[in-house]
């Protein structure tokens, strides 16, 4: 089921938008110096989902617009409804647990386990990764299988 080509083709995917995130979560942990542990965790979350989110529909559209190009068509308002409905089915639920659960979890409690902030931060941000991708994964996976 799953292969070379898949890994690289998720990696491909996906590899822009954690690179804006992961940018994200090290310069917004920096507002643990202003903020307590509950509400850093948070600013994270959101500045991660943030980056990674803008990115992920940038490339979408982007990579919508090239392909319609070949064609010269220009992207319809549909084309962009179905693009988000597609990254909603893709994100939905695996993004409302990571969110409002997993992550602010992961976030604040790895540097309390670890001692060590930032070693902690990364390795909450590992194991939330771990559990959004997996679920993130298998409706992409999904996704293509219907289109």
């Amino acid at each position: 089921m799953f292969n070379k080509s898949n890994f690289k083709e998720w990696f491909d995917r996906y590899k822009y938008s954690e690179l804006a995130a992961t940018s994200a979560v090290l310069i917004s942990s920096q507002f643990s110096r202003i903020f307590n542990e509950v509400t850093t965790a948070y600013l994270i979350t959101f500045s991660e989902y943030f980056a990674f989110y803008g990115v992920m529909i940038y490339r979408s559209y982007k990579s919508k617009a090239a392909r319609n190009k070949d064609t010269n068509k220009k992207v319809s308002f549909h084309e962009i409804l179905i693009l988000i409905r597609n990254l909603f089915l893709e994100f939905g639920y695996p993004a409302a647990l990571d969110f409002f659960f997993i992550r602010p979890f992961c976030m604040y409690w790895m540097p309390i386990k670890t001692g060590n902030y930032l070693a902690g931060i990364v390795l909450g941000k590992i194991a939330a990764d771990s559990i959004f991708y997996f679920l993130s994964i298998v409706n992409y996976e999904l996704i293509k299988r219907k289109s």
